[in-house]
């Protein structure tokens, strides 16, 4: 069965990489290489099982449009997530052989790098994906 994981952030998070202030413990470029070479290698480990089908991140929060609908007019805003702290960062569409095992594979994602305590912050979802309608038993 598949299975998506997905990673969160916040705008705060992105900021950090790339080096802005925030306030908060930040990324040195050291940091963000050593994030980069963790996910690098958790990718290759789930090619090299078969078990990666797809795997992409997201570009930051401010990046995003949003196009909604108010009494029958489409209107498109930008940045959307002024009041949300954690947007979808990236996601893992792996195949496996139970949702137990796309738990551990999620898992493998608190071992990243991270400034400060990653165990504080950091949290994957892991959803099935549905081959049809059908699967959704309603």
């Amino acid at each position: 069965m598949k299975y998506m994981i997905q990673s969160y952030a916040s705008q705060q998070d992105y900021d950090a990489m790339a080096g802005k202030d925030t306030g908060r413990s930040g990324w040195s470029g050291e940091a963000v290489a050593d994030m980069h070479q963790f996910m690098e290698a958790f990718n290759k480990e789930l090619e090299e099982s078969g078990e990666l089908v797809e795997t992409r991140a997201l570009a930051a929060p401010v990046h995003t449009r949003r196009l909604g609908s108010r009494g029958g007019e489409a209107f498109v805003t930008d940045g959307p997530y002024a009041e949300t702290q954690e947007v979808l960062a990236g996601y893992w569409i792996v195949e496996c052989e139970s949702f137990d095992r796309a738990t551990a594979i999620a898992a493998r994602l608190g071992q990243c790098p991270y400034p400060g305590d990653p165990g504080d912050t950091m949290y994957a979802d892991i959803r099935p994906i549905m081959d049809s309608s059908a699967d959704l038993g309603f």
